[in-house]
């Protein structure tokens, strides 16, 4: 933005005008800050101001906007740190719930009524997954309630979810020269499904909720304390490794447990790049930045799309040479390193990015507390 001209008008007040629609409806000084953060305002353009910070600035703009009694005293509190609400509690438990009766069911039935447990078992997951976005610490709708999540983006993420459960035996299949039936729901078929990343995936949302909540609050209680965007940046940045390290560590205990009690290959290195690739789009969505996850999930579900396509693609005259990238890391790594690699890559692009937005004073000053 550039500085404030230096002539004998009240610059704040020029300023205040430029910005009076923020000013007016702004609760308290720290919404102001944030929002002239948004803008492009820093502690450096604060200075020509004279103040030392843009949270000063703000101060005297909200304090200098005419208000009633009553939202004058409303500014002045900070909104208390949201509880853990059972409700949403209770709904991010709800798909990993589905998950274990799904597998539960494909596992007990045979034949045709296999096939309508597979269906409604993905129908029922379906629905957790969903009722599990829509309130609490992973929904967006408090926050940018008219921002909606494209369709393409939500089918990318299922192709990635069901990748996870499937893919691996299907681009194992396909190397060696499959498949030569469809899956059957089992763990044990021409087939495989993959239990223990599918179920550890679902379960991981009750972890990934609390560590959306922690990080959401810890960031207001940090910025009703800064003084300034760097010293508020600085202080959240800890905030979001820390709770995306806890989120991890979940994810991989849960992988463990899973894997100790059905007996079945844990998949850590494809649960947990997946997981966190999942995570932190869905951190980006919760403080409004879509636009990041959803290029990112396309580009690793394309990846994967492209992978197990190559194979097909190198059964055609002359094409051979398609499938040689693929087959050769499958033969070297296994077939697990193509959604490793892939969502690795996505998720370290995530987290570089999280570490730059979700460390600004904009993200968190909107509405608190789990829905």
């Amino acid at each position: 933005m550039p500085g404030a001209r230096r002539t004998g008008a009240d610059p704040v007040k020029a300023l205040m005008h430029r910005h009076r629609e923020l000013c007016e409806s702004a609760v308290d000084p720290l919404e102001i800050a944030a929002g002239l953060e948004a803008h492009g305002v820093t502690d450096r353009t604060a200075a020509r101001f004279r103040h030392r910070d843009v949270f000063s600035l703000a101060e005297e703009m909200y304090a200098r906007v005419p208000r009633g009694i009553d939202s004058a005293e409303a500014g002045t509190t900070v909104p208390e740190t949201a509880r853990i609400r059972a409700d949403w509690l209770l709904r991010a438990l709800l798909p990993g719930a589905l998950a274990v009766a799904a597998v539960t069911g494909v596992q007990l039935t045979q034949g045709r009524t296999r096939l309508f447990a597979a269906v409604a078992g993905v129908l029922a997951v379906a629905l957790g997954v969903r009722a599990a976005l829509t309130r609490g610490p992973l929904s967006s709708a408090r926050r940018a309630p008219h921002a909606t999540h494209p369709a393409a983006s939500r089918g990318w993420t299922w192709w990635l979810l069901g990748y996870a459960a499937l893919g691996d035996a299907l681009l194992r299949a396909a190397v060696d020269g499959g498949p030569d039936r469809l899956p059957d729901g089992t763990t044990g078929g021409p087939w495989p499904l993959a239990v223990v990343p599918a179920l550890a995936l679902t379960l991981s949302c009750v972890p990934a909720a609390l560590t959306a909540h922690l990080l959401t609050e810890g960031a207001r209680r940090r910025l009703s304390g800064s003084r300034g965007l760097t010293e508020f940046a600085a202080a959240v940045r800890p905030l979001l490794w820390s709770a995306f390290a806890l989120y991890v560590g979940c994810l991989t205990a849960l992988l463990a447990v899973g894997a100790a009690i059905t007996g079945e290959h844990a998949g850590y290195a494809q649960a947990l790049t997946l997981g966190s690739l999942l995570l932190l789009a869905r951190f980006l969505h919760v403080h409004g930045f879509t636009h990041a996850p959803a290029v990112i999930l396309a580009g690793a579900a394309s990846a994967e799309v492209l992978a197990v396509a190559s194979v097909f693609a190198g059964r055609l005259p002359g094409c051979g040479f398609l499938a040689v990238p693929v087959e050769t890391l499958v033969d070297t790594w296994g077939p697990g390193c193509v959604p490793a690699l892939v969502c690795g890559a996505g998720a370290l692009t995530l987290l570089a990015h999280a570490s730059r937005t979700l460390t600004r004073a904009s993200a968190h000053a909107g509405p608190g507390g789990p829905a």
